[in-house]
This record gives C-alpha cells, sequence and structure tokens, in this order.
C-alpha cells in the first residue's frame, strides 16, 4: 500500500494519499488550506489519478481545498453528516459533492477503509482505518488523537477520551498512527505513554 503524507496551510495539517500502489487510482484525505500545490505534485510524481475525498472532521485547515479539488478531479467529499454545519466557503459548496459516512467498510481505488465515528474533537470526526495486502495496519485519526497527546474536544466533558478508547485504543499495538497534525505513532506507543489516555483501560 502507498501512503504519502504532507502538512499544509497555517496550521500545517496532514493531507494524506493512500493507494495500493503507485500508478493508479488513489483517495485524498483531509484536503485542507493551501493543499493544492503540494497535493498535484505528489499526484504527478506518483503517477496517481484521485477517485475520492476523505474527511476526517469539518475543520477548514483539513476541507477548505475540497470544492477547488473537487471541481478540478471531479470527485466528491466524504463527510459524516453531522460535520455538515461546520463547512464554510470552499468546502462543500459544489451541488451533490458530498457524500454522507457511516460507520462501516467503503471500498475506493481497490482500498477497503473502515469508518469508525469518533465524537468529541466535532460531532462528526470519524478514524480511517486499512490493512495493508502485507498484514501491516494504519489508522487515521484526524485531530482525535495525536503522538502524545489528544485534539481539543467540543464535545461535552470526556466524549472524546470515550471515543478514543472504544474505538482506537482497542488496535493492536503495532497499527500506526497517521494523525491530523504532529508526526506518526502507534497504537502501542501512546498506549504506554500518552497522559490523556489514562484511565481508558487502553
Amino acid at each position: 500500500m502507498l501512503v504519502v503524507g504532507f502538512p499544509t496551510g497555517p496550521l500545517e495539517a496532514n493531507c494524506y494519499l493512500l493507494a495500493v500502489d503507485g500508478g493508479g487510482e488513489c483517495v485524498i484525505v483531509d484536503p485542507g488550506e493551501g493543499v493544492n500545490e503540494p497535493l498535484e505534485a505528489a499526484l504527478s510524481g506518483h503517477g496517481l489519478t484521485p477517485v475520492a475525498m476523505l474527511a476526517t472532521h469539518g475543520h477548514p485547515d483539513h476541507v477548505a481545498s475540497a470544492d477547488e479539488i473537487g471541481t478540478r478531479h471531479g470527485i466528491p467529499l466524504y463527510l459524516h453528516e453531522a460535520d455538515r454545519p461546520l463547512l464554510g466557503p470552499g468546502a462543500g459548496e459544489r451541488k451533490d459533492g458530498i457524500v454522507s459516512l457511516v460507520d462501516g467498510p467503503l471500498r475506493l481505488a481497490g482500498l477497503e477503509i473502515t469508518v469508525s465515528r469518533t465524537p468529541g474533537h466535532t460531532a462528526g470526526s470519524v478514524v480511517f482505518g486499512l490493512t495493508s495486502a502485507e498484514g501491516g495496519r494504519i489508522v487515521l485519526t484526524g485531530d482525535s488523537l495525536f503522538a502524545g497527546s489528544i485534539g481539543r474536544s467540543d464535545g461535552e466533558g470526556d466524549e472524546l477520551v470515550r471515543s478514543l478508547g472504544a474505538k482506537v485504543m482497542t488496535l493492536p499495538d503495532d497499527t500506526v498512527v497517521l494523525p491530523g497534525h504532529g508526526p506518526a505513532t502507534t497504537i502501542g506507543q501512546e498506549r504506554a505513554a500518552n497522559p490523556f489516555l489514562a484511565g481508558t483501560g487502553a
């Protein structure tokens, strides 16, 4: 499996490209602010053709370029319905340009991608999970889980921590975590050292 990631915009949000291999179809995860130039360079460099955009949540630093990219490539944005109210100019204005995400598998670009709703950072936050042909596991956590930290919670009380405990920290230790900001980590590393996850049963 090919995974290409790069930070963009003033908040350095991570955008990712996921594909079975180079030279084929791919999905774009979190097409945020300032993503267009590095995105097109990555698509060209790896010979990739995007078929869809996926959003971990609806904040501008993760979806601001969705309309422009969607129009240019003729592809939809997959977003949880609960985060539609967060969309501003440039992120969801195209008619019929948004597909509502629900828990379960998505099959796009030859990939099977699990979708798990993890409310807390936003009402419609989700994480995406994939397993490579070689058996490696990755999870894209948006702004729910970072290396050594968790996101700001827009929910009530410990909703984000509960979501992480139920949907993310149950994954195997060797699962690679690709967060919405900052470096990659693993579930095992976060289980051992993330102070915000104490008491989740992780």
